[in-house]
């Protein structure tokens, strides 16, 4: 009977002994791929925060289940810069995998770019789009840029500090610490590296030991999303100026509000006025409907043409239909502000649309207005609004669109 009872119980505890030895495996590696000590594994910090999420895990998973289409684009990307695709969970940390996501400090984005580094990495800033917010581009230079602060520090964890409170800063902590040991740059006491970087960098590791904990996920109702995440991705069709996100959404049969989620970077419902067209993201099970059905129309048969009249200009006109009229400037190719009686505009609205665009996003500047009088009627602050429309005085024109909220 001993023997019977035994027969059945060595083979459990001979697979919970293989299951831990995998799982321990695979967090030996996750950390190798930071350049970070086994030890690390026994951070009291870092094991509260992956507690903590654990114990939350709904927000994890629906942050991993709302990015599902285009994590393996990331991981591709990641991969192609020789970047460890753990880093994954950096983009994770920053900004929960959200493209809008946007902090007081005027980063923005998957992976939360200020300004001046999108710039330094070719990351288009206009009145049409934001490309930290476009998800591969964004991503391209988030690898590169962890590539070049690899390069300069010569270990991943290092590279993923410096990601959050600077290369400058890095240098000046390594260089008190004369040492760019882990152990010692954590020390709470020294405060070698900012508060907020001794965390930075736990979190980002204790996300990604829960993503690489298939255990895990496949004794949880989340078990879906191991492979779910591999078998979808996204294309880049090019689409030619102003086309309609619209327009697309209907040819294709996918919701406008898929469409817009893959194309944050768009500031409108259409793609900018560019000479050559611009990228734009569908999913790929769509791609083959795409090269079937799509075909390039002229603007003015779907969004609205106004004829010119005696008195019209183009900040009159914006003003009627809700556009700025830089947008009409840049849609009907104007090299100057003048305009001749009964000549046709195209005004990127739908055709169809018979009141003007309204958005709780933008304002549109009226006379009379000033900073103060628009942040207080939108219940945001001055500083907010200069930083989102980046105005370093209090100068605005009668016009002018800006972004309320970001």
């Amino acid at each position: 009977m001993i023997k019977y009872i035994l027969s059945l119980f060595f083979p459990l505890v001979l697979f919970a002994n293989l299951t831990y030895d995998v799982n321990t495996n695979k967090e030996l590696q996750l950390l190798n791929s930071f350049d970070i000590q086994p030890s690390f594994l026994y951070d009291p910090i870092m094991n509260k925060m992956k507690n903590k999420t654990l114990s939350k895990n709904k927000h994890f998973f629906k942050a991993m289940k709302d990015a599902y289409l285009f994590i393996p684009a990331i991981k591709n990307i990641l991969s192609k810069y020789n970047v460890p695709q753990a880093f994954l969970y950096l983009a994770m940390a920053e900004s929960n995998f959200h493209t809008k996501a946007y902090s007081h400090k005027r980063a923005t984005g998957l992976w939360q770019f200020m300004p001046h580094t999108a710039k330094l990495y070719h990351l288009k800033i206009d009145e049409y789009v934001d490309e930290r917010r476009d998800l591969i581009k964004s991503t391209e230079a988030a690898a590169k840029y962890l590539s070049a602060l690899h390069k300069r520090f010569g270990k991943w964890y290092l590279a993923a500090i410096a990601y959050n409170c600077g290369g400058g800063a890095l240098s000046k902590a390594i260089r008190k610490a004369k040492t760019d040991k882990l152990s010692v740059l954590l020390d709470k006491k020294k405060h070698y590296i900012p508060r907020e970087s001794r965390y930075y960098i736990r979190k980002i590791v204790a996300l990604a030991l829960i993503g690489s904990d298939e255990q895990y996920m496949l004794h949880s109702e989340y078990e879906y999303l191991l492979n779910r995440a591999n078998a979808y991705s996204i294309a880049t069709v090019k689409l030619p100026r102003g086309e309609s996100l619209t327009r697309l959404s209907k040819l294709i049969h996918i919701p406008l509000k898929d469409l817009k989620k893959l194309n944050r970077h768009l500031k409108y419902d259409f793609v900018p006025p560019y000479a050559k067209g611009y990228d734009v993201y569908i999913p790929y099970i769509k791609l083959a409907e795409f090269k079937q059905k799509y075909y390039k129309e002229p603007m003015q048969n779907f969004y609205k043409v106004h004829i010119v009249r005696n008195g019209d200009n183009l900040s009159r006109i914006g003003k009627k239909y809700g556009v700025s009229y830089k947008v009409i400037k840049d849609f009907n190719k104007l090299r100057t502000n003048r305009l001749r009686i009964r000549q046709k505009l195209i005004i990127p609205i739908a055709k169809n649309n018979h009141h003007k665009l309204r958005s709780r996003h933008y304002y549109m500047v009226k006379r009379g207005d000033s900073l103060e009088l628009i942040a207080k009627k939108h219940k945001i602050s001055v500083k907010n609004l200069r930083a989102q429309n980046n105005i370093r005085g209090s100068l605005i024109r009668i016009g002018e669109r800006l972004k309320l909220y970001e």
